[in-house]
């Protein structure tokens, strides 16, 4: 099935650049506390990867959830995680199950951390073909994509980190 226009995709990597960078800051000060449409959230702390190989394990663990596995049939589907040449974004690409992270850019690994690979294993976890023939499905960043993608945030990272995505623009 072919996908239909993907009209959400920059609204949903501002919001998640935005929320990254609240994340970043966290990690550099004394509080994870931040105001988030007029409540206090104590932000939860995100993993990191030193390497692709620990970003491998990561991914290998998370489909081995039971819950993951229960949810979405494809979690059963191995996923090889690669490194990917230039710096400016990740991306999954589903005819190898593969996900791509841009290297370290001067020292800065900002694809090598949970938000990004969770938003990689949401398209992963799909259940449409992107590439059949037929009537548009569902676009590549739609509601059904940023279900997936608040669901495993909320069940790892944590349901203030989904607050705060869902306040930052993100809605299914």
């Amino acid at each position: 099935m072919k996908r239909a226009r993907d009209t959400r995709r920059t609204a949903v990597y501002e919001a998640e650049t935005l929320v990254r960078r609240m994340f970043d800051v966290a990690d550099l000060g004394d509080s994870r506390v931040v105001e988030v449409g007029g409540s206090h959230v104590t932000l939860p702390v995100e993993r990191r990867f030193g390497s692709i190989d620990a970003a491998q394990r990561y991914v290998d663990a998370v489909l081995t959830l039971s819950w993951v596995r229960q949810r979405w049939p494809r979690a059963t589907i191995p996923v090889r995680v690669r490194a990917r040449a230039g710096h400016t974004a990740a991306h999954y690409e589903h005819d190898s199950a593969t996900i791509a992270l841009p290297e370290r850019d001067g020292g800065d690994a900002w694809a090598f951390r949970e938000l990004v690979v969770l938003h990689e294993l949401a398209h992963h976890l799909d259940p449409g073909e992107p590439d059949d023939l037929g009537e548009p499905g569902e676009p590549a960043h739609g509601s059904a994509f940023v279900d997936r993608f608040l669901e495993l945030v909320g069940e790892i990272i944590g349901p203030e980190a989904v607050f705060v995505l869902r306040m930052s623009g993100i809605t299914g």
